[in-house]
């Protein structure tokens, strides 16, 4: 992957890149940042820089043979750690290693939008039955053997772990024993989530590289590079706020059917239109399916957020195209100190129950009473 192909993150790219140039690169490095992130995607720009034949002063070259191995993930001498679980295929613990599921690990990656995605859904996609993935003992054991052997090409020889926080203790306490004592030439970048859960000696060993969250025009630059339309892919972005593996998510279902749905319900409740919610807009809403329903209140949410900011005078920083900033300015001056905290609770509470398959009529029924209720407009 070339730095190029990573959305946002062009501050810390030129950090990455300077220590390059300057030749000092921490030899233990932990990428932190939010899930969906771009930090994996950013420590395997890094990796293909540093071991490029011809780098740029932005960028690997992309032509030598280096660059060409690192894109398909088949550099020799960058070795990958990943949590893994047994399955069908790999079905004793101690057989459960990066090593066997390396292809599984590429396509994942490379086809599957995987460097933005979590552990669940590496799992779901490895088959492995919502088993708790780990990074074992027995990992750290390959990682060892890995580092004994000299680069194959002269350059620096990697070990890139994502989601080390998975480590069991006696694999951490290995890893430990390598940041300690790193081989010549070697170096070792971590992509963390949490980094709270890794030993508080392996965080003082590592040097933190902090990702932040691309912003909504980089997400959906990428969204409109894989073939959703502009339009769509700004709302998208939008409703995503910087997490990519959910905007991929929501780009896959229709998420302007859940925006015109929630204007409509919510310009009933104001009219006290009961009949028409329980009626009309209910079936509608059963219509959208989970994770339609799901972004139905995740758009609640997202616009009780940028209604509070035009409350407090801060326009400037709203993410709202011309449409829907009409009607978040009138839906603000209903919203008071008061409601704002009760209508946030019962959204949230409403995912809650359709995220565990509570009865879609019944729930939005159900918030619509509230809703009517927080803004003075029901009463019982």
């Amino acid at each position: 992957m070339l730095f190029a192909q990573v959305p946002g993150a062009s501050d810390v790219k030129k950090i990455l890149i300077h220590a390059a140039q300057q030749n000092k690169i921490a030899h233990a490095q932990l990428f932190i940042g939010k899930e969906g992130g771009v930090q994996l995607p950013l420590a395997l720009a890094y990796a293909n820089y540093l071991n490029c034949e011809n780098p740029g002063a932005e960028d690997a070259c992309g032509q030598c043979k280096s660059c060409r191995n690192a894109q398909k993930m088949l550099h020799p001498d960058v070795h990958f750690v990943v949590p893994t679980v047994t399955t069908k295929k790999v079905n004793k613990r101690e057989d459960a290693v990066t090593e066997r599921f390396l292809t599984d690990w590429r396509s994942f990656v490379l086809e599957e939008n995987g460097a933005y995605k979590n552990v669940s859904d590496w799992v779901d996609y490895i088959g492995g039955e919502n088993k708790q993935a780990i990074i074992s003992r027995q990992e750290s054991r390959e990682v060892i053997k890995s580092m004994s052997i000299k680069a194959h090409q002269g350059g620096y020889k990697i070990v890139l772990m994502w989601m080390p926080e998975l480590m069991q203790a006696p694999a951490a306490n290995a890893v430990l024993k390598i940041l300690e004592e790193p081989p010549e030439k070697t170096l070792f970048f971590m992509v963390s989530n949490d980094p709270e859960k890794l030993l508080v000696t392996i965080l003082s060993r590592a040097q933190k590289v902090y990702v932040s969250s691309p912003a909504d025009e980089e997400v959906a630059h990428l969204l409109e590079g894989q073939g959703v339309d502009s339009t769509k892919a700004q709302k998208v972005a939008f409703l995503a706020d910087g997490n990519i593996r959910e905007a991929l998510r929501i780009a896959s279902d229709v998420p302007d059917q859940s925006e015109k749905l929630f204007k409509n319900w919510m310009r009933s409740c104001f009219k006290r239109d009961f009949t028409e919610i329980a009626g009309k807009w209910s079936e509608e809403f059963n219509k959208l399916g989970k994770e339609g329903q799901k972004n139905f209140f995740k758009f609640g949410l997202t616009l009780f957020r940028e209604a509070m900011l035009i409350k407090n005078n801060a326009e400037a920083v709203i993410r709202l195209d011309d449409e829907t900033r009409e009607f978040v300015n009138n839906f603000s001056k209903v919203l008071t100190e008061k409601n704002l905290p009760e209508l946030v609770k019962s959204f949230n509470d409403s995912f809650y129950f359709i995220e565990r398959n509570a009865n879609p009529k019944i729930t939005f029924v159900t918030l619509s009473i509230k809703v009517g209720k927080a803004f003075g407009r029901i009463t019982y």
